[in-house]
């Protein structure tokens, strides 16, 4: 397992906690559970600083491994950054309007989290060939050159060397079209497509 695997599933079990976390006491604040409340916050204490702190941490080193910075990503770190200082303000004062504020926030970028899991094709006119082909070139450089790179071996954001692959045809199709560990799914390839970016992969980068 590579640096960037292990510390993008961290980041997801951090955030996961996190968001249990501020759960619960919303839900103990909402339901006026005051006394239940302040028990749960001195428990958590400490483990809401590491799962804060790593949440944090894990998060900027994932984005600075990723090949460009997208809006939707923007936004996600935006909502992170101010539901933290209502959550806190809210769940001080007992403010159950700003501490719901937070959580529907915090419950906003788990959700953007998850819909960036899937990234979608780019394809461009140049994608077809004047006799109808399907130009893999093209495909290739749209689609996959931000993170494999011209020669297969960027490795952005834990992309694979394509360089060593041994897959083939086949099984790198099935690949770019379902994902598998750190790549996402490509949506929006036909199956031919992905065949021929497969074709391109093994032709032109293998070994290279």
């Amino acid at each position: 397992m590579t640096t960037f695997e292990i510390i993008k599933k961290t980041h997801f079990a951090v955030v996961t906690i996190f968001f249990l976390i501020y759960l619960i006491k919303t839900a103990l604040l909402l339901a006026n559970k005051n006394e239940e409340l302040q028990s749960f916050t001195k428990k958590v204490k400490i483990l809401e600083m590491l799962v804060s702190f790593l949440f944090l941490a894990t998060g900027v080193y994932l984005m600075f491994q990723l090949p460009e910075i997208k809006p939707l990503l923007i936004i996600k770190i935006t909502i992170v950054f101010l539901s933290i200082p209502l959550a806190v303000v809210g769940f001080k004062k007992a403010n159950k309007g700003l501490a719901t504020l937070a959580f529907v926030l915090i419950l906003g970028a788990f959700g953007i989290g998850e819909m960036m899991k899937n990234k979608k094709a780019v394809v461009t006119e140049n994608a077809v060939n004047a006799d109808g082909s399907i130009n893999a070139q093209e495909l290739y450089s749209a689609n996959c050159k931000s993170c494999h790179g011209d020669n297969g071996k960027l490795n952005m954001a834990g992309a694979f060397d394509l360089s060593t692959t041994q897959l083939g045809n086949d099984s790198i199709a099935s690949i770019i079209l379902n994902g598998r560990n750190t790549m996402p799914k490509v949506n929006g390839l036909t199956q031919e497509q992905a065949q021929a970016i497969a074709a391109y992969v093994n032709t032109n980068i293998k070994g290279k």
